[in-house]
């Protein structure tokens, strides 16, 4: 077996509690800090209005059954077919949109991590990303 070695980037900075349940990411506000020896890497990302955060999800905990967004009145999916944390490699990638970049400081909107967070990558997005045709379940 290969061993993976990864080294954070950064760390997420947001006023969302790890415990705290049905919170609407959409809405949220972060911010991302660089740390100073990646900073340089952030030159021209202030041009995308998107990009993919990946991050670390700390949760210690793994599932392969869920309920999608912990709701019981759907039905139980495995792991890899929801954005449950839970999973057996604790990678989290979220679309965000850039408000701002200043220094090492992005504030993002969107990005569906806890506070501490680790920032593992940053992959700007491009229209290419989207995909012609999409299909959704309805318990999506």
């Amino acid at each position: 077996m290969t061993e993976i070695k990864l080294r954070p980037i950064g760390v997420v900075r947001n006023e969302v509690p790890f415990s705290q349940k049905g919170v609407d990411w959409s809405k949220i506000k972060s911010k991302v800090e660089i740390d100073h020896q990646f900073e340089e890497g952030l030159s021209a990302l202030r041009e995308f209005s998107h990009m993919f955060i990946v991050f670390w999800i700390d949760t210690g905990e793994v599932c392969l059954k869920v309920h999608p967004r912990g709701r019981l009145d759907l039905p139980e999916v495995g792991v890899f077919a929801s954005r449950s944390p839970t999973r057996p490699n604790p990678i989290g990638l979220t679309l965000v949109r850039l408000l701002s970049l200043v220094g090492n400081f992005l504030i993002v909107e969107g990005l569906d991590a806890f506070d501490g967070s680790l920032v593992l990558d940053i992959k700007p997005f491009m229209m290419k990303n989207l995909p012609q045709h999409l299909r959704f379940p309805y318990w999506a």
